[in-house]
């Protein structure tokens, strides 16, 4: 018993919002811990007003009040819970738990209780519904008998249900005995009185400091970021987000390597919703070297009370600073900054890419943050483990300076981080293996020091052990190109390489011409050959029998078979070159691999169709061309083309 009670139950949001996770319940107080990591809901039992029993359908439900005002709901409990728990409240926490009952009738005629900043509707004694007066955006007097109450809408609570609590409206007959007034002054206009007075609606929209011109990547656009004594507001021209302090689970603070600009991340749980979009992180640009001096619009009495030792007078120093330390002070999330993790320019990130989207890749003590969209935040438990995989595929030496960085979670998803620069290899890996992950080494399950060794050497020229592994295996966007280059030993390669080659952008129309040239070339070469390594022939014989079994391509022999995206890459080449004149060949390449990667199985279908036929065709033509001659091969190739 002194060790508390645990119980597995969800948190129920102000307007329904539902976290599943786990309650302590200890001789200190009460904390929560939402299922998977995240938010975390600590209570000192100094703290706690009053704690309330509820039979709710199939489960009880346990309130717990704040002396501020705040009101904590957690249901799951089962019916042996509630007496053992009752009883343990009372030994360590000091309080007795009260029984409320819940009026399930449907009656809309009641009482209403205002208690802190909870409005209790009550029918027979037994509670209908409850609302925090703290989520009122605004409220009002219609006619001299109803009170409206609009709710916030962009705003965390309810973010995560379909369905959120927009507008409520009381009707007080002038025969109301709760609410007396006058013949000036209805019952209703007593009882918007109050709710403005415990709502604040009025004063709350006075910030006590105030950022203009905000650049916020995520959700995209230039905000006024003011902050309030209850909350935040992110106010710009087509969106207003209100931000309850308590939804902050963690802050950020990133500089981004080389370049004037920091990072703030503000992590929410639950997350700010726009339309069907849920954004769990918010993602703020500041200049780096821009000073500010603010002072708060806040009375000593606060400063000196509810803010001491968080908050101070003013403040003056670079932005990002200044709003970290004023937005830590009034929510009390604690702050991440860069750890041990330096890049080869001593940086605090790697660049790279996620989604076909380009950013910074940081690598931090408890997880990995990919900025600045999508926002990624991978924590180091959730991973199951890593793999370094060579960037693209199909040969071209320019894939060696490059890898991929996958990310496997224990729940099977996957993060790919593309495009990053070889010289950062090293560092990454160490930090990886540092952090005691497990990396995955493709081509078996031993430890990867052959990668570490070869990362030593910065040759490009040299043979990278880990890359030639990878070259065998399939790339994200190239994987027909990659086999077409072992479908027969004796096969010298298709005259239209889509691989991504910086070597070759033939189309189907002048293919054979340009064989025709490339052979001749070889047959000159040929005969200057032997001139040109005369003067070396005694130490260079074995390197001269190395180059004799090379075989020639027969020009008789059928064309080997097109993948579904070399067919794809010819027709949409020419259109991706006129939309962007200034492209370089690799470039385009790689353009063409994500298009074709985020294609959907519908969409890939008339190419992969084209496939099987070629591949068909060019079965069917090797078959004849193996057991028919040259002759009847040369026929058959004449007639596929």
């Amino acid at each position: 018993m002194t060790d508390g009670h645990l119980f597995n139950n969800i948190l129920l949001g102000g307007r329904g919002g539902t976290n599943p996770g786990q309650l302590k319940v200890h001789a200190g107080g009460i904390a929560w811990r939402k299922q998977g990591g995240g938010k975390i809901i600590d209570v000192d039992k100094a703290d706690i007003a009053r704690v309330t029993w509820m039979k709710v359908p199939r489960a009880y439900q346990l309130g717990v009040r704040l002396k501020d005002g705040l009101f904590y709901k957690f249901i799951g409990f089962r019916e042996q819970d509630v007496s053992n728990l009752t009883n343990y409240i009372q030994k360590n926490i000091g309080l007795t738990p009260e029984e409320k009952q819940l009026s399930v009738t449907g009656h809309n005629w009641g009482e209403i209780d205002i208690n802190g900043n909870m409005l209790t509707f009550l029918v027979g004694s037994k509670q209908a519904f409850e609302v925090s007066l703290a989520d009122v955006a605004q409220t009002q007097l219609q006619g001299k008998t109803d009170v409206y109450m609009e709710f916030h809408v962009d705003d965390t609570t309810g973010a995560t249900e379909k369905d959120s609590l927009m507008d409520l409206s009381f009707h007080i007959p002038t025969s109301n005995t709760q609410f007396v007034g006058d013949e000036n002054r209805p019952p209703a206009q007593v009882f918007l009185d109050k709710i403005v007075s415990l709502a604040d609606v009025g004063s709350s929209e006075e910030p006590f400091l105030t950022f203009e011109g905000i650049a916020i990547l995520t959700p995209r656009g230039r905000h006024s970021v003011e902050l309030h004594l209850s909350f935040m507001r992110l106010q710009g021209l087509a969106n207003d987000f209100k931000i309850q302090y308590a939804s902050i689970v963690r802050l950020f603070l990133l500089p981004k390597s080389n370049q004037p600009h920091t990072f703030v991340v503000i992590t929410l749980d639950p997350p700010i919703r726009k339309g069907q979009t849920l954004y769990p992180h918010i993602v703020i640009q500041f200049e780096t070297e821009y000073v500010v001096e603010k002072n708060l619009l806040l009375s000593e009495e606060l400063l000196s009370t509810r803010f001491k030792d968080r908050l101070e007078p003013s403040y003056k120093g670079l932005i990002h600073e200044v709003f970290i330390k004023t937005l830590r002070g009034i929510s009390g999330a604690k702050v991440t900054r860069p750890g041990s993790f330096r890049s080869c320019q001593d940086g605090y990130a790697v660049k790279s890419s996620l989604k076909a989207e380009d950013g910074l890749l940081y690598p931090l003590e408890k997880g990995f943050f990919f900025l600045p969209k999508p926002p990624t935040l991978i924590l180091h438990d959730e991973i199951d483990f890593v793999e370094f995989e060579r960037h693209g595929a199909g040969g071209s030496s320019v894939s060696s300076h490059y890898f991929d960085l996958l990310v496997k979670l224990k729940n099977d998803q996957e993060h790919l981080f593309r495009n990053i620069q070889r010289n950062e290899y090293h560092n990454l890996f160490e930090f990886i293996k540092a952090k005691g992950m497990k990396i995955l080494n493709l081509g078996g399950s031993q430890t990867t020091n052959g990668v570490a060794a070869a990362l030593h050497d910065d040759d490009d020229d040299a043979v990278d052990p880990h890359l030639e592994r990878i070259k065998n295996a399939a790339g994200d966007e190239s994987d027909e190109e990659d086999e077409d280059f072992v479908v027969e030993k004796d096969d010298g390669g298709s005259p239209t390489d889509d691989s991504g080659e910086e070597e070759s952008d033939a189309s189907e129309s002048g293919e054979e011409k340009k064989s025709s040239i490339k052979d001749s070339k070889k047959e000159a070469t040929g005969v200057k050959a032997p001139s040109a390594k005369g003067k070396s022939r005694d130490g260079d014989e074995e390197g001269s029998k190395k180059r004799k079994p090379k075989r020639k391509k027969d020009p008789n022999a059928p064309k080997r078979a097109m993948s579904g995206f070399m067919f794809f890459s010819n027709a949409e080449r020419e259109n991706l070159k006129k939309g962007n004149p200034g492209m370089s060949f690799t470039d385009v390449g790689r353009a063409l691999g994500e298009r074709w990667k985020k294609m959907t199985a519908e969409e890939k279908e008339p190419y992969e169709s084209m496939a099987r036929a070629d591949t068909k065709r060019y079965r069917e033509a090797m078959a004849d061309y193996k057991s028919g001659g040259p002759s009847t091969t040369n026929m058959d190739s004449g007639e596929s083309e």
